[in-house]
């Protein structure tokens, strides 16, 4: 168990999902948990069920005045910000890139590249002011190497790896860490959107066999976001079960 006493960790997506385990991993460690998810009633059931302290907030991430809005109210309540992670995103429908309606892709495009860039860039601010943060943007295995059927996830993914590679860079002599990691898929209401053919497709992808669960991916996260990751920062850091080949 990472010790997290006395950090105040965001977490967009964090009403359900992997967003969810890792803000209960988080919380066990000691921290108070901020949700920021555009899901505002199921995040504050969450909230709750977590315990303790933890906040709610509902938040638009792909608008650029809601994240600012929802950062200055966790830093009025919780004082800080010391951990991010973006878990929030969509899958978006399965077609090909010729038969992909226009307005879909920019719409999953704005949630999770575009939204993913509206929290990072507001929250840096405050890190570098504390001198110390960490943050962990999930991108996706569909990001390295590109699902059929799926261009827009697929694109949108593959922009969170370049960003948070940029970032990590533009921060690399303070103590702020900046890292992602490129899950396989787990088996969450992200599924919903996606035929049975996708998901059929992406399980055969996976040399294990199986689909990544989510208490996997919260402990590779929860030790990405803490002090003990003192050195990585612009990483991709794998969750694919054997799928990735770089």
């Amino acid at each position: 168990m990472m010790d997290f006493s006395g950090q105040v960790a965001v977490v967009t997506g964090g009403a359900q999902g992997i967003g969810r385990a890792v803000g209960e991993q988080l919380r066990k460690g000691g921290a108070r948990v901020v949700i920021w998810d555009v899901d505002a009633g199921l995040a504050a059931k969450t909230a709750d069920q977590i315990g303790a302290d933890s906040l709610a907030m509902g938040v638009d991430i792909a608008n650029w005045d809601s994240v600012c809005a929802a950062r200055d109210k966790t830093l009025d309540q919780a004082g800080r910000i010391d951990i991010v992670v973006n878990s929030a995103g969509i899958a978006g429908m399965n077609t090909t890139v010729e038969e992909y309606p226009v307005e879909e892709f920019a719409k999953i495009v704005s949630i999770n590249l575009l939204g993913t860039f509206h929290v990072n860039k507001a929250v840096v601010p405050a890190m570098r002011a504390q001198k110390y943060g960490r943050i962990v943007n999930i991108a996706s295995i569909a990001g390295k190497e590109g699902n059929p059927n799926a261009c827009a996830y697929s694109a949108s993914k593959a922009g969170v790896i370049g960003l948070t590679k940029s970032l990590g860079k533009e921060l690399a002599n303070e103590d702020i860490g900046v890292n992602c990691v490129t899950p396989a898929a787990a088996r969450t209401r992200i599924f919903d959107q996606m035929s049975q053919e996708h998901i059929d497709f992406m399980l055969s992808k996976i040399p294990r066999g199986r689909f990544l669960e989510l208490d996997e991916a919260a402990a590779m996260i929860t030790w990405l976001a803490s002090r003990e990751n003192s050195f990585s920062t612009g990483g991709v850091f794998d969750l694919s079960g054997g799928r990735a080949t770089y």
